[in-house]
């Protein structure tokens, strides 16, 4: 679905060639141009990039980044969320049951089992915790791009609360988009 999944050496990988790389061209800027500080040509010799980057797609280079940064991907896109009225999953664990809610977070999960009558379970996971959401068979036909393709999720929908577990029945899916130039953007709406 992502193409190869990165390994941890792919991503070791990937962070040194792009430290090096961003090494080089503060190197080069500051001797040549203090005043512009642009990406420095590959030095001769230099290994390039590394053997895993053919083929691998802009959503999992963006993965690779944000990993490399120590954070959760989402909370690159935290602020822009919050101000959008989008909940965490720590904040879902204190909003009032069966209110209409918004909340994100990267995909870990889907499963439609056999016995579930075509519901189908999808986990996402934010800097705070994992969120459960529920879809039913006919939201999901609705928005099955959407939530089958996309690595990271906006749901909107009611906040159930039953034996201590929160679970959001999905009305509505939106594509998250993290990969960088969303995240740079200020202005950036971070979703279709």
């Amino acid at each position: 679905m992502f193409g190869t999944p990165l390994t941890p050496d792919a991503i070791e990988a990937e962070t040194a060639y792009r430290l090096e790389r961003t090494k080089r061209a503060f190197r080069s800027a500051r001797r040549e141009r203090p005043e512009q500080a642009g990406p420095a040509p590959a030095a001769k010799g230099s290994p390039g990039p590394p053997a895993h980057r053919r083929g691998v797609d802009d959503d999992e280079l963006t993965r690779a980044d944000l990993c490399a940064t120590g954070k959760h991907a989402i909370q690159h896109v935290r602020e822009h969320l919050t101000a959008d009225g989008i909940l965490s999953a720590a904040e879902l664990r204190t909003a009032p049951a069966n209110t209409r809610v918004r909340a994100a977070g990267v995909v870990t999960r889907r499963q439609r089992a056999a016995t579930a009558s075509g519901i189908t379970f999808i986990d996402l996971e934010d800097e705070t915790g994992m969120i459960k959401v529920i879809v039913s068979p006919g939201r999901w036909a609705r928005h099955r791009k959407t939530a089958r393709d996309s690595s990271a999720l906006i749901i909107t929908g009611r906040l159930e609360r039953a034996n201590g577990v929160t679970k959001l029945n999905a009305e509505r899916l939106e594509r998250l988009h993290l990969d960088a130039r969303a995240i740079q953007r200020r202005d950036s709406p971070l979703r279709d």
